[in-house]
């Protein structure tokens, strides 16, 4: 896109949360702070709304806010965690060479907890997209939170809040957050277009709200993309910008990639769709299926919908998504030509 993100832009503040019910629950936690469990399906305004949050709570929100998406962070390898410019002041020469994987990730979640609030009486140290974290690092973040629970508000935000182990869940108030209605969608979009002076109808702004299927950051970022490729939202521009617009071409993308042995690049692609847009392993697994169907036949089509069994059956048992979709993209780059 052109310019910056509407979602980026049209951050809300907490009263212009589409669902009343959430706005109440996190009115609440303005007011009695504690620690949270932030639980709902993709693109329903979980991490919009906590920052929402620490934009009410702090007076010096991007201080004293910590952000950790999970799914990234527990991804690194050694080297990367220890290089990574966002924690690489947390990690010193000697426990960078010393220390293993996971006495570096411990490492980092104490450090990012410990240190005192910029302003205000405490820091919030959000971590993002939570189902992907092992049982051992949920032990270890219970200990942080034990520790350091004076002057640090966790929150916790999940699709799957059932991951969590028993002992974090007892020390957090849940907030769970439904996929907004189309109407709400709706409301939200013509407050952005309006305000970006961007030309619309009202059956554009509800085409794009429908086609979101209750995800709002897709129907935000659809309707910019309609006007930034059509100088309109209206419903045939939306028709022809959205009915396009999805991530067959990236899973394409990344199985030709994966097929040449450009890994690195493959799973690029597989953070962009886990990390950036959201989705969960289930749903990439789903269409790289789709994919495959048109791409293979025969005992290579045999071969990978095997692998998808044993991938999925991992997915199920809650742990990292970006590792098991990584060993099939690997898997495929050692396939025989």
């Amino acid at each position: 896109m052109d310019g910056p993100l509407w979602t980026d832009a049209h951050a809300p503040a907490l009263s212009d949360l589409p669902q009343e019910g959430v706005r109440e629950h996190f009115q609440r936690a303005v007011s009695e702070p504690m620690n949270l469990v932030v639980h709902g399906p993709k693109g329903a305004g979980k991490t919009a709304a906590v920052r929402a949050l620490t934009r009410e709570t702090h007076e010096q929100p991007d201080a004293d806010r910590v952000e950790i998406n999970v799914a990234d962070f527990f991804g690194l390898t050694k080297k990367e965690l220890a290089n990574d410019p966002r924690f690489e002041r947390f990690i010193d020469a000697k426990r960078r060479r010393e220390s293993s994987k996971a006495d570096l990730i411990n490492h980092v979640l104490k450090e990012s907890a410990s240190y005192a609030p910029v302003s205000g009486d405490y820091k919030t140290v959000v971590l993002d997209n939570a189902e992907g974290m092992r049982e051992d690092f949920q032990q270890a973040l219970r200990r942080v939170m034990e520790q350091y629970y004076e002057a640090t508000q966790f929150v916790i935000v999940t699709r799957q809040p059932s991951s969590l182990i028993p002992a974090i869940r007892s020390r957090c108030f849940p907030i769970p957050v439904r996929s907004p209605t189309t109407e709400e969608i709706v409301a939200v979009l013509r407050e952005i277009v309006e305000a970006e002076d961007a030309d619309y109808d009202a059956e554009g702004i509800e085409y794009v709200a429908g086609a979101a299927n209750g995800d709002l950051r897709a129907a935000v970022l659809g309707a910019q993309t309609t006007y930034e490729q059509e100088g309109e939202i209206t419903m045939n521009a939306a028709y022809e910008t959205l009915s396009g617009v999805g991530i067959d071409e990236r899973i394409g993308e990344m199985l030709t990639d994966a097929e040449a042995g450009e890994f690195t690049d493959a799973r690029s692609t597989l953070d962009e769709l886990l990390v950036d847009e959201g989705y969960s392993g289930g749903e990439v697994l789903e269409d790289i299926l789709t994919a495959a169907r048109s791409r293979y036949s025969g005992d290579e089509l045999a071969r990978l919908h095997r692998l998808a069994g044993e991938i999925d059956a991992d997915l199920t048992e809650g742990t990292n998504d970006r590792l098991h979709v990584s060993h099939l993209l690997a898997e495929l780059g050692t396939r025989e030509h």
